[in-house]
């Protein structure tokens, strides 16, 4: 039977871990064996102290000492992950594990070897939420995608699912969330069987716990220039 693992980067989100954990273990993953791999990058409001006190078979709990960002925080999780498929799921709800089926299937199936979310693709549901950061987040992606030829709608959706060859393959350097432009450039030049599929999503303000600035999405523009040069 091939296997999931489920990548959680964890950062000061004590309000909604415990909630997201449930949720994980009851996500359908089309008869997937299921484990969990969280990774706290040094929160300090009660998240680590919290997840040090669970005791499972199927997760595993990882903890830094110094906040390095959710990039990092994915390496860590990624080089403990032992499943044959590896999926990221963010911590803050987001994103609905409920998704995880449509997610996986086009890997299960043989016919991608990645799979990238779309907060914009087909007509999932999805909280009105910020106008200018639609219009960055579509134009990083107009100019991720003239770089890789690519034709995502999305690339700073937060799900996003490997076959862990692909993983193994792929060198990952970003700590924050320069992330998610690198990590489509790079299998973009490697040309994996890429898949995108619509996601419903219930985004946060700023005052419920988003973390991405303006500061974050200056550096995807440096990504990507950086990465569509780099074949590594």
């Amino acid at each position: 039977m091939k296997t999931l693992s489920v990548v959680i980067p964890v950062y000061n989100e004590r309000r909604t871990i415990a909630d997201v954990l449930d949720r994980v273990r009851m996500a359908p993953t089309l008869g997937l064996q299921k484990d969990l791999v969280v990774v706290d990058d040094c929160s300090t409001d009660g998240t680590a102290e919290y997840l040090r006190g669970l005791s499972s078979d199927r997760l595993m709990c990882l903890f830094h000492d110094r906040n390095r960002g959710k990039g990092a925080a994915l390496r860590t999780g990624f080089a403990r992950a032992t499943g044959d498929i590896i999926l990221v799921q963010d911590a803050d709800l987001e994103y609905d594990p409920g998704d995880y089926p449509k997610l996986l299937r086009p890997i299960v199936a043989e016919k991608a070897d990645v799979v990238f979310s779309s907060r914009f693709l087909g007509s999932e549901e999805h909280r009105v939420l910020y106008f200018w950061h639609a219009v960055g987040n579509k134009f990083l992606t107009l100019l991720s995608n003239m770089c890789t030829n690519l034709n995502l709608t999305d690339v700073e959706s937060g799900y996003k699912v490997f076959k862990r060859a692909v993983i193994e393959k792929v060198h990952l350097e970003e700590d924050r969330f320069g992330f998610e432009p690198e990590i489509v450039a790079k299998v973009a030049h490697q040309r994996f069987r890429i898949y995108e599929v619509a996601v419903s999503y219930a985004g946060r303000t700023y005052e419920e716990g988003k973390k991405i600035n303006w500061k974050d999405g200056v550096r995807a523009l440096w990504c990507i220039a950086k990465y569509s040069r780099s074949r590594h």
